[in-house]
């Protein structure tokens, strides 16, 4: 077998990347950051590409195969990255389709067929056709990131192929281009005659060759739905094939996809689900096949690591809550799907029966509503990301990771694998498919040991041992890529092999498309090949700011981006706001994350951590924590960000707008005194202007107005004076709200006394008159020690009162959570652990006590006034969002609307910013601006972050209210 490694050594192409540069009309990027966040996917592996073409049009994707083709440079098609195999990396030209190339081209929703560029995000496709009642059923886990082009490079399939089949079944046609750039269309029936005499001949020559291994091809290769390893040779052999069907699971190694034609599916109106409990895995593998027999779309496996994993991240928390019942070994989700509601609720009864007949009695919660659907297949679909939420070194790795096994064999195989994993001294989790019996495996291994990559090898001989002894396929929806190509020949024999590299040479004689996948492969334990190469190791420019002993180091934190593109999604959740702006690899926090580690670890050059690139990486983060929340691995760039923004500015230096902003808590009761002189920029454009040329602040963006300063009433408290019985108060003034927005602090005053609350005022300790400070203004321009400062005189000051019992209630989300978060990176744990705990935002104290039954507020009908709710970023992000729309509900007769945002783009200082400001109004232009521009005139528009208000202010013209403010209006009002 002809293996071949990649060079780990590089000099830039400068000759090939001026000729792209001149001829093509997208993006041609041959800088190490890029290319080094585009070597990687989600598997195991890494190749740093020679370059990275982003096209816009067919002629740029034409000449860019050309011209790679004339320097010798192979060719790597990219859909979103999120292959586990290695597929989409290599020595080569990366074509990035997703950014450009993702239109709808043609659409019939008569017919039930679509037309649509490769780079077309699976979920931005079914959004669309859902207005017509229809979708395109090939749903993988990652269907909102994961690409047309990519799923018909990889043949993939998904939760419910049970019913609807893989991509394979459900492609109508492919156009696509030989490594040379020629185009060429496949679909049903022979090539049409305008075709090319090379697309003709050489089609009419693979027919010929699938007909030479008829009996080869029935005999060999398997009998299970889920086989996607090799070329498709099989789909040659019927009288009428559909020629295109050949390029579907080829992983980009025979030809560019650059349209695909698709089969559609009527949308069912109703699906039902049966969470099924097992007291161990194997009673779960054993009945799946009497499962499958009630003809269910999907069984879908969610084992204990997941269960005991799920428990700890927040995201899950409520949901596995609510569709378990005592301690399950395991579950599985069984969705049935049809048009009559009623016959599918009989079939949850026939779902129950038969776990009663298996000796399973009362082990199935049904799941018949909608929303509670969705959070429980956010949870199937994350279960990969929550396994690799593990944190140190041993990670479960993906390398035989969707074997499929007849459902007769599927228990028997299970223990087999079990045991081998036992073997190596490691363990397995699992998840997935049990419906066609591909369950998704990974082993723990710790991939930076030679002997992680040892028993690498050693699991997956022996699995594919036990693969074939079983009569499974060894890949059964996640391709052959690295991980699984050099195990084609043991599956498929020599004879099938040779025949399958005459499909390869027959296409891409020169070996130009994506080599070293399929036929002639790379060593899938070629340790130079992966992210953790043998002399990897990790290192920041000086000791630490901030505390990363819960990830074992800096490196540990970054490292726990696994690649799985979830930062991608464009819908739903906050993560990632920039990327949805930007659609840039370089704004997501995968990317981020990958150009982090790749600095630290010195491959990306020296200082590259404190460089200007890395600068760039990193500024249109906007710290919103989305990701800290949406990301199950829990990668947390916010806080990476300020540890990056330390080490950079004591190299570069901190300008003076960052200054301006970083004290502002520190000069704010200065500033306020002269609030007249403060405030003449936005009334004098020559001044608004002059901001931006010396300061960087956009004269676009309009200023806080700085106002006479709120301050606590009545004389200063002591820890004495607390009652120890849940009423004590203190309200933690922040420093925008105290000097911007007084009016939302008395509010809160006012609502917190009806409320029965006791108010207190407290004196810093040290003495002094400056309010107290979270210190998040510090953080935001990597002034850790200044932060911890003000965390350290803000827990001196108020911890005494927690101790005797004093709740600390802020308004500003970003602030608050400071104290739940940042505390805890600055401070002893001692220290910021009490405080943590003690500090509440307004909404969350109101929610949870009038839930209790604690406190009541005397509100008065509004009489069916419309509240339009947008969320901040922090608010989402630490699960807060449930009690701001809870305390609004208690307010008689107001109808509380959430907006479904992302971050509104303010962020903070990110907004005021002239560099910025562009970005900042786009991120606010994909959803919050529209729904409140949307809003009646009468309508209330309800916001608790003073940035976002201040965007919704600048952006739609309209004032948003902080709730303390909504609840004040009604008690005014019964009053």
């Amino acid at each position: 077998m002809n293996k071949i490694t990649a060079p780990r050594s590089y000099t830039r192409n400068l000759g090939l990347e001026r000729r792209l540069s001149r001829e093509i009309q997208g993006e041609v990027r041959f800088d190490a950051f890029t290319r080094g966040r585009y070597s990687t996917d989600a598997s195991i592996y890494q190749i740093m590409p020679q370059g990275v073409v982003l096209p816009q049009t067919e002629s740029d994707i034409a000449a860019t195969l050309a011209i790679a083709a004339e320097h010798g440079v192979p060719v790597i098609a990219r859909g979103g990255g999120t292959s586990q195999n290695g597929q989409p990396i290599g020595d080569g030209l990366v074509l990035d389709l997703s950014r450009h190339f993702n239109a709808i081209c043609d659409y019939d929703p008569a017919a039930r067929t679509i037309a649509v560029q490769p780079g077309m995000v699976l979920e931005t496709l079914n959004t669309r056709l859902r207005k017509d009642g229809l979708f395109f059923p090939v749903e993988p886990s990652t269907a909102s990131r994961c690409t047309i082009g990519g799923m018909a490079g990889n043949n993939s399939s998904g939760a419910r192929s049970l019913r609807y089949g893989k991509m394979v079944d459900n492609v109508l046609g492919l156009s696509a281009m030989f490594h040379d750039g020629e185009a060429f269309t496949l679909g049903e029936g022979p090539v049409g005659d305008n075709a090319s005499v090379r697309a003709r001949e050489l089609m009419t020559r693979m027919v010929a060759l699938a007909g030479q291994h008829r009996d080869e091809i029935e005999a060999i290769f398997p009998k299970v739905q889920r086989r996607v390893g090799g070329y498709n040779l099989d789909e040659l052999l019927p009288a009428q094939p559909n020629l295109s069907h050949l390029l579907v699971g080829s992983e980009g190694t025979l030809a560019l996809t650059t349209q695909a034609t698709l089969k559609l599916s009527p949308l069912p109106r109703h699906r039902v689900m049966g969470v099924c409990h097992f007291p161990s895995f194997r009673d779960a593998m054993t009945t799946t096949q009497h499962l499958v027999a009630l003809g269910p779309v999907a069984v879908e496996l969610v084992d204990n690591n997941v269960l005991v994993l799920g428990a700890d991240i927040p995201l899950f928390v409520r949901t596995l809550a609510d569709i378990t019942r005592g301690q399950p070994n395991c579950l599985l989700l069984v969705e049935f799907a049809g048009d009559d509601l009623d016959m599918l609720k009989r079939d949850l009864k026939r779902l129950d029966q038969c776990m009663a007949d298996h000796g399973f009695p009362e082990a199935v919660v049904e799941v018949i509503e909608p929303a509670r659907q969705k959070p429980v297949w956010e949870v199937r679909e994350a279960c990969l990301n929550i396994m690799m939420s593990m944190k140190g070194d041993g990670k479960p790795i993906s390398f035989i990771e969707d074997c499929a096994v007849p459902l007769e064999h599927l228990a028997d195989y299970t223990d087999s694998i079990t045991a081998l994993f036992e073997r190596h001294g490691t363990r397995g989790t699992w998840y997935a498919h049990a419906s066609v019996g591909c369950l998704h495996v990974r082993p723990i291994l710790n991939m930076k040991t030679e002997a992680g990559a040892k028993a690498m090898r050693g699991i997956a001989e022996e699995a594919c041992d036990l693969v074939r002894r079983f009569k499974g396929s060894f890949s059964g929806e996640h391709g052959d890529g690295i991980s699984r190509s050099e195990f084609v020949e043991p599956m498929f024999g020599s004879s099938l092999t040779r025949a399958f590299e005459e499909v390869k040479d027959g296409f891409d004689p020169g070996n130009q498309l994506n080599p070293g996948k399929v036929v002639r492969p790379y060593r899938m334990d070629d340790r130079d090949l992966m992210r953790f190469p043998p002399d990897y190791a990790t290192a920041l420019p000086a000791a630490p700011a901030l505390d990363w002993s819960e990830w074992g180091s800096f490196g540990g934190a970054v490292e726990m981006c696994n690649n799985n593109g979830t930062c991608r999604k464009l819908a739903d959740g906050t993560m990632c706001p920039s990327y949805r702006a930007t659609r840039e690899e370089q704004h997501v926090t995968r990317g981020r994350a990958n150009s982090l580690r790749l600095a630290i670890s010195g491959q990306l050059g020296p200082d590259a951590f404190t460089s200007a690139e890395m600068k760039e990486t990193l500024d249109l983060c906007v710290s919103c924590k989305g990701c800290k929340r949406d990301c199950p691995t829990g990668v947390d760039m916010a806080r990476m960000k300020i540890e990056f923004l330390h080490h950079y500015h004591a190299r570069h230096g901190l300008p003076l707008k960052d200054r301006l902003i970083a004290w502002l808590p520190r000069y704010a009761p200065i500033a306020a005194r002269m609030a007249p002189l403060m405030n003449l920029r936005d009334r004098l454009p020559a001044l608004a202007r002059l901001s931006e040329r010396w300061l960087g602040f956009s004269a676009r963006r309009s200023l806080p107005v700085w106002r006479k300063p709120w301050r606590e009433a009545g004389r200063s408290a002591s820890p004495a004076d607390m009652q120890g019985d849940g009423r004590d108060i203190i309200l933690f003034g922040d420093t925008f709200n105290r000097y911007f927005e007084r009016e939302n602090l008395e509010a809160a005053e006012r609502v917190l006394t009806a409320a029965g609350y006791r108010l207190h005022r407290v004196a810093p300790a040290g003495g002094g008159s400056r309010p107290l400070c979270c210190g998040r203004t510090f953080l935001s321009a990597g002034r850790v020690e200044e932060a911890r400062q003000e965390a350290r005189r803000t827990t001196e000051t108020l911890l005494p009162f927690v101790e005797k019992g004093a709740r600390i209630i802020g308004l500003e989300p970003s602030c608050v959570m400071s104290f739940r978060d940042e505390f805890a990176a600055l401070l002893p744990k001692e220290q910021a652990a009490p405080l943590a705990k003690a500090a509440l935002l307004f909404e969350e104290l109101l929610a949870a006590d009038i839930k209790a039954g604690r406190t009541r507020l005397p509100l008065a009908h509004q009489g069916g006034k419309v509240a339009h709710l947008h969320g901040h970023c922090h608010q989402k992000a630490f699960d807060a969002m449930g009690a701001v729309e809870a305390t609004l509900r208690a307010v008689p007769g107001l109808d509380v609307r959430p907006i479904e945002s992302s971050c509104c783009g303010m962020s903070g200082a990110f907004g005021y910013g002239a560099a910025t400001i562009d970005v900042s109004l786009a991120m606010g232009e994909l959803s919050l601006l529209p729904a409140v521009r949307n809003a009646a005139p009468a309508d209330l528009i309800v916001a608790d972050g003073t940035s976002c208000r201040h965007q919704i202010h600048d952006g739609a013209k309209r004032e948003a209210l902080h709730v303390a403010r909504v609840l004040a209006m009604a008690l005014e009002e019964k009053a």
